[in-house]
């Protein structure tokens, strides 16, 4: 089966299957839901910050508290785009199909990107637009110094969350157990490392530690990390590489189950 097919393939695979759409739905949602609500917090409480913490005050950086959340449905629809037909045993004629294996995984993974990158990319100016309106006289506006790198960024952020996923998923093929590894590993492990005193020059180097930065556009005080935002991108992006090689090797290696 040619590249073009197979990338028809796929898209028609993502769309008919509910839960991948629901997951990018509940994304934006999450996303720009929970970032108006963190904005308009902080308008409330910027009069009774301290000057230090004014110092460290980052609208667009608070505009985007909401994906550490919208994250978690970008986990889901990364694992379930892969996994699902090792799930529903649907991978052995998908591999009948295309017996080049690399080209059955290269039309998924190219699909699955483009969708996430669109979606990430209208969440992340969504998100930045209105946690910005609510934030009132407080709001950074998109042409301030480092505010549209910090917008792209988030969206960037995101697919290669959904990228990083993708990859792990190819690894270990079930749903449930890619799941279990990597919600724990984003939203407790990376959280512990990267804020206990001993393991902060450890956590920092984790992928959503790292890709973060390039959201921000005030340096936190004191910030001692040894790498700008998109060196923080480009230390998420290896990661991502090093879950799609994997994936790609043991796909190869390995029986269609």
């Amino acid at each position: 089966m040619a590249a073009a097919q197979v990338v028809r393939s796929e898209w028609t695979k993502i769309r008919s299957v509910a839960s991948t759409v629901w997951t990018l739905s509940l994304a934006v949602v999450v996303t720009i839901a929970l970032g108006m609500l963190i904005s308009a917090l902080s308008k409330n409480e910027f009069e009774t910050m301290s000057a230090r913490d004014r110092l460290a005050f980052d609208p667009t950086f608070i505009s985007f508290a909401g994906m550490s959340l919208g994250q978690l449905a970008m986990i889901v629809f990364g694992v379930l785009v892969v996994s699902n037909e090792y799930s529903t045993g649907m991978i052995r004629a998908s591999l009948a199909a295309v017996p080049r294996r690399g080209t059955f995984l290269s039309g998924k993974l190219t699909v699955a990107t483009a969708l996430a990158l669109v979606v990430s990319m209208a969440t992340g100016f969504a998100a930045f637009f209105l946690g910005q309106a609510m934030l009132g006289e407080h709001k950074a506006s998109i042409g301030d110094a480092g505010v549209l790198r910090a917008v792209i960024g988030g969206g960037l952020y995101m697919t290669l969350i959904a990228l990083f996923s993708m990859g792990v998923a190819a690894m270990l093929r079930s749903p449930m157990l890619s799941l279990g590894i990597l919600m724990p590993f984003f939203f407790l492990i990376s959280n512990i490392l990267g804020n206990v005193d001993a393991t902060k020059k450890v956590g920092r180097f984790l992928p959503d530690q790292a890709g973060s930065k390039i959201m921000q556009v005030v340096p936190p005080l004191e910030d001692e990390t040894p790498y700008g935002p998109w060196g923080g991108l480009g230390i998420m992006a290896l990661w991502v590489v090093a879950a799609l090689i994997g994936g790609y090797v043991l796909l190869q290696r390995r029986d269609a189950q």
